[in-house]
């Protein structure tokens, strides 16, 4: 098969949907497929172009370790200094607007099947006419719903007055879209619903969760972390976040779990990534002395720094419920450690964690830090949810499996459309 993946993020980047997309190119690549990739230079989740690449320039480039297989066309991308509701709209326009000469090359490669990835539902309209045109077989998959998501958070300025006609212009330009792609997938159950719900034909929708690479992340011994490296003695609790540090994630809410368990010496908190909200978020902790901040890791390092956890702390905003599902919780489940999220037991992410994890209710500062406390006085427990969360990434979120059924899903479309 020859896929042509259109899409805003891409590998190298190390967090979010670049990283699904780049894995899923290498694995293509490396099971004997083709892939033509029509992306942006690597920005997130610094919000700054990548030493190496170009803001304004088409790049093309061959994707490292694939043969050949993947090539990858980069387009000019405007990336904001300064990330604002406006600003964050103008950034993906610019990206719709560059990529559509790109995505022209691509399809001059005949592809037996356009991937379109969003964010953003920008680039769609062009995705769907050149395709049709080109008689190509078309598949979105919905990583976020970036549309409720801004409204429903307070991302855009005037939502709050304008949002009833904001919501319903938005979304019937965001069913028009969806429902004409031959298929269309998303990352959860409570999402795929979504979709249904936006009016999507059920005969096309499909559960396309992402995955774990269950052989690069496994629980490893303690002193296969970064424990030592860091300056973490054996008698301290590491309560771990890891990944994107933008405003979706509720990091307040750690910051402030942090504060409340400041006269608890031995439970130090790490977090590591970047993001927009870094900067902000490390001023509110500056008091903190149990609080330790570090960069964004290598991907050789990844499993190394999972592995530093005793537990993983997961915040999600109430209002983002079942508008994403949070990418870093994969390997928090491969890796064996606990895990204490912030979600409603009624979203997807509270329905995991009451099962195999530690769930207490989104915004609930208290709850949260009262959690954490019990788990770092409690070993045993500890062990069992980190067993319980590695079992569940065995059994449901191994990277060969859900490939492999995403391939039979584009065979069986390409039988239909033929």
């Amino acid at each position: 098969m020859k896929v042509l993946l259109y899409g805003i993020n891409f590998h190298p980047e190390l967090t979010g949907i670049g990283k699904y997309s780049g894995e899923m190119a290498h694995w293509l690549a490396q099971n004997g497929h083709t892939v033509d990739v029509v992306t942006a230079p690597p920005y997130y989740p610094e919000w700054q172009v990548a030493k190496g690449f170009s803001a304004w320039k088409y790049q093309r480039s061959s994707m490292p370790d694939t043969g050949g297989q993947v090539q990858v066309l980069r387009c000019p991308l405007w990336v904001p200094g300064q990330v604002t509701g406006l600003s964050r709209v103008l950034h993906l326009a610019s990206f719709a607007f560059s990529s559509t000469l790109g995505l022209i090359w691509g399809l001059t490669r005949q592809p037996d099947l356009v991937l379109v990835v969003i964010p953003t539902l920008l680039q769609t309209p062009q995705a769907l006419l050149l395709s049709k045109l080109a008689g190509v077989p078309t598949w979105l998959h919905v990583q976020d719903f970036e549309i409720d998501a801004a409204l429903d958070m307070g991302m855009v300025k005037g939502a709050a007055e304008h949002g009833g006609v904001m919501r319903r212009t938005a979304w019937w330009l965001e069913t028009f879209l969806m429902r004409r792609f031959d298929r269309v997938s998303s990352i959860s159950s409570a999402m795929v619903k979504r979709l249904l719900i936006k009016g999507v034909p059920a005969n096309r929708v499909v559960d396309l969760p992402n995955w774990v690479s269950l052989d690069g992340v496994y629980p490893i011994p303690r002193a296969q972390s970064l424990r030592q490296e860091l300056g973490i003695t054996d008698d301290q609790v590491v309560v771990l976040y890891a990944g994107n540090m933008g405003e979706k994630q509720g990091l307040d809410l750690v910051i402030e779990a942090a504060e409340r368990l400041h006269h608890v010496p031995s439970i130090r908190f790490v977090l590591a990534g970047t993001g927009a909200a870094r900067a902000r978020l490390e001023q509110v902790a500056a008091h903190l002395s149990n609080v330790m901040w570090l960069p964004l890791q290598p991907i050789e390092k990844l499993n190394a720094l999972l592995g530093t956890a005793d537990i993983h702390v997961l915040p999600q905003r109430g209002d983002a419920a079942d508008l994403v599902m949070p990418s870093k919780l994969t390997g928090m489940l491969a890796s064996g450690r606990a895990i204490v999220g912030t979600a409603a037991l009624d979203t997807q992410l509270g329905g995991v964690l009451d099962k195999i994890g530690v769930r207490v209710e989104a915004g609930d500062t208290t709850a949260l830090a009262e959690a954490i406390q019990a788990l770092a006085q409690d070993p045993e427990r500890r062990e069992v949810l980190g067993k319980a969360g590695r079992r569940f990434a065995e059994d449901t979120l191994d990277k060969d499996a859900i490939l492999n059924q995403f391939l039979r899903n584009a065979a069986m479309l390409q039988e239909a459309v033929a």
